[in-house]
């Protein structure tokens, strides 16, 4: 369960207090140091896998991106700052980033065609907060890969079962669309993208 620091900070206070190699992970959501559960060895064979697959495509398609180990996203307007479980980042832009060389920080729309959360026991979190402050940073496409259908069901319907909910930002607005089982996965990011949910959602399971 995710713990907190209750303790109203601002980003700079943060990112001074932040420990270095640390095990531990942490976020600011609106003020408060937020304590990342550890993850769960299926959580980072789905990690493992969606990176893979998408590296290998950006590299196909010869894209001027890449996946940092550890790096935020922060909304301009809050206190906040989010480590995506994967992050992809458009170095052609990191240029205008004003805090990328001494925070490992990205503020901007232009730097981040692509987030994905892979849902632990913190899911109010992507589905709520992370949904939309990445709405207001203008992010234009977020994953949410819920493998164990533990969101709300407002969020992935009832009965609930394995989503992969992928929002894209259409007129500065989130649309939703859903995949589950053997339904193609379709990302404005990478179109051409052969995965479907049942392919994510198998990358969790030993073999």
């Amino acid at each position: 369960m995710t713990q907190t620091l209750r303790k109203l900070i601002t980003f700079d206070e943060f990112i001074a207090w932040y420990p270095e190699n640390s095990q531990r992970r942490y976020e600011l959501h609106d003020g408060v140091i937020v304590e990342m559960a550890p993850p769960t060895g299926d959580h980072e064979q789905i990690v493992g896998f969606l990176v893979g697959e998408i590296v290998t495509e950006y590299k196909r398609l010869k894209l001027p991106y890449f996946i940092p180990k550890t790096a935020f996203i922060k909304p301009t307007q809050s206190e906040a700052a989010y480590s995506p479980d994967v992050l992809l980042l458009n170095n052609s832009n990191l240029v205008n980033e004003p805090l990328w060389k001494k925070e490992s920080t990205v503020s901007q729309a232009a730097s981040i065609p692509l987030v994905i959360e892979v849902v632990s026991t913190n899911w109010r979190d992507d589905y709520f907060t992370k949904a939309g402050k990445y709405e207001e940073v203008g992010i234009p496409e977020y994953w949410i890969v819920d493998y164990l259908g533990l969101g709300g069901r407002r969020f992935i319907g009832n009965p609930k079962q394995p989503t992969i909910s992928i929002y894209q930002l259409i007129e500065g607005e989130y649309q939703v669309r859903q995949f589950r089982e053997s339904d193609r996965i379709d990302s404005l990011a990478f179109p051409e993208l052969n995965l479907t949910a049942e392919h994510i959602f198998r990358a969790g399971e030993v073999a």
